[in-house]
């Protein structure tokens, strides 16, 4: 019995250095150089999670913006659902199509980059913007 804690014990320190190895190699990559399969899809993860973090942000203000208003609200946190039900179906089909090369990821990665982004310009465009010449609640997206 003592043998399997130990296995196990060893096993748990193990997994949880190499767990922290890897969180410390994440921040230590140049994207700029990036050569390896592995390093490359690291920058695409980290690109698309800058990207779903404005899209948060855009969302959030949208929400903010129309919490007077529970009928596009509600239909904006439905839509928003829909959607990212949309995107991750989409882009599983993209990491299908590439599903017998080491690009797959990145494929993935990309996909989920490019529509966050577009979606972050409607919201922004639809929710965050006027029809005459104000202001924006916030700037365009880039």
């Amino acid at each position: 019995m003592k043998t399997y804690m130990a296995v196990g014990l060893l096993s748990f320190t193990l997994i949880i250095s190499g767990a922290s190895r890897a969180q410390e190699t994440e921040h230590d990559i140049d994207c700029d150089a990036a050569m390896s399969t592995v390093d490359i899809n690291q920058c695409a993860r980290q690109e698309f999670e800058v990207a779903q973090v404005r899209l948060d942000e855009y969302i959030a203000k949208a929400s903010d913006t129309f919490h007077d208003d529970p009928v596009v609200l509600e239909a904006l946190q439905l839509s928003q659902r829909d959607w990212l039900t949309y995107r991750e179906s989409y882009c599983h089909a993209i990491y299908q199509l590439w599903r017998d090369g080491t690009i797959r990821g990145v494929m993935y990665q990309g996909c989920m980059l490019q529509l966050t982004v577009q979606r972050t310009h409607n919201i922004w465009q639809n929710y965050l913007t006027y029809m005459d010449s104000s202001e924006p609640i916030l700037p365009e997206p880039q």
